[in-house]
């Protein structure tokens, strides 16, 4: 079970889009975050119906070291064009190994029931949103703890995705993908 039911990104997380998003998540340029947030809203169609825009949580000891959680940004950015409200309702329950550097299977096992809500969203349609999405266990689980909450639907917006299926295994194609 994939946890949510739609998912859409901007583009392919690759050559420049990556840069930036390294420089962004990873170097502390928090004002591309405007920039990169900007692209988000084409990404979903014009039609989407949201109740609530919820960032992917980080992991407390990299947002006090980062300064800033970069899918916060991004969410904060994509609730107020749309006029939707943003809720950070996500909360980690437990810390989670880093996932750049585990397989498909572990990084399932590492997010598994690592994420709770902080209150209910009877009825709601979710707008999840984060940075990158590699294999999609970040979402699921963070998809799940919101159903468990009661959503009706989850959708994932996310600002590139990593196409594992092209992805050469080596240290720079994931160093920094937040799955």
């Amino acid at each position: 079970m994939r946890g949510f039911d739609k998912a859409y990104c901007y583009g392919e997380y690759d050559g420049a889009l990556r840069d930036l998003i390294h420089l962004f998540k990873y170097r502390g340029v928090k004002p591309i975050g405007a920039t990169l947030a900007k692209y988000l809203p084409s990404a979903l169609p014009l039609d989407l119906q949201v109740d609530v825009v919820v960032p992917v949580p980080l992991n407390w000891r990299k947002q006090w070291k980062r300064g800033f959680n970069q899918a916060e940004v991004l969410a904060a950015y994509v609730a107020r064009r749309r006029g939707w409200k943003l809720a950070r309702i996500l909360r980690r329950k437990r810390g989670s190994e880093h996932q750049a550097s585990l397989s498909n299977s572990e990084r399932r096992l590492n997010v598994e029931r690592a994420f709770r809500a902080a209150s209910r969203v009877d009825g709601m349609r979710v707008l999840l949103v984060d940075d990158v999405m590699t294999t999609g266990s970040t979402a699921r689980a963070c998809a799940l703890a919101l159903k468990r909450a009661g959503a009706k639907s989850v959708t994932l917006l996310t600002l590139a995705r990593v196409d594992r299926r092209l992805a050469v295994p080596s240290a720079k194609t994931y160093i920094g993908s937040s799955e």
